[in-house]
């Protein structure tokens, strides 16, 4: 049996998920990053409205995650922790309601230079596309 990774992926509010998986993929603010079991120690920085993928965190395929902000860390080689400051698993995320957020957030006289309308969009669309929708 070939090694996995134990993965946890948190938000202040709870843990969203955890369990063993074969490789994690995050957007990190220096650019995507794949971690598999035997990975160097790792503590960067999530990039604004990423995805997490955990790669064989379940029988049926993947585990999906919406995150907006937050910390990758990777210890002890086999240990990965996400540690987000929003978080949302895609089969929780309502798909009719992240697009009208984006919507509204991208409305006609939308202050897009506004840096809370970019987090606002940021997080529609992480939320889209770990639902699986094209953004």
């Amino acid at each position: 049996m070939s090694k996995k990774l134990f993965v946890e992926i948190v938000s202040p509010e709870q843990e969203l998920w955890a369990g063993e998986g074969d490789m994690v993929i995050a957007k990190t603010t220096e650019g995507e990053i794949g971690v598999q079991p035997g990975h160097v120690p790792v503590l960067a920085l999530l990039a604004p409205g990423s995805v997490i993928r955990v790669l064989g965190g379940r029988e049926d395929g993947e585990v999906t995650v919406a995150v907006h902000g937050g910390f990758i860390s990777v210890s002890d080689r086999n240990r990965v922790s996400i540690l987000a400051e929003i978080a949302e698993l895609a089969e929780d995320i309502d798909v009719e309601r992240a697009k009208a957020a984006l919507a509204e957030a991208t409305a006609g006289g939308a202050n897009l230079g506004d840096p809370d309308q970019q987090a606002r969009i940021a997080r529609a669309r992480s939320r889209l596309r770990a639902a699986g929708e094209t953004v």
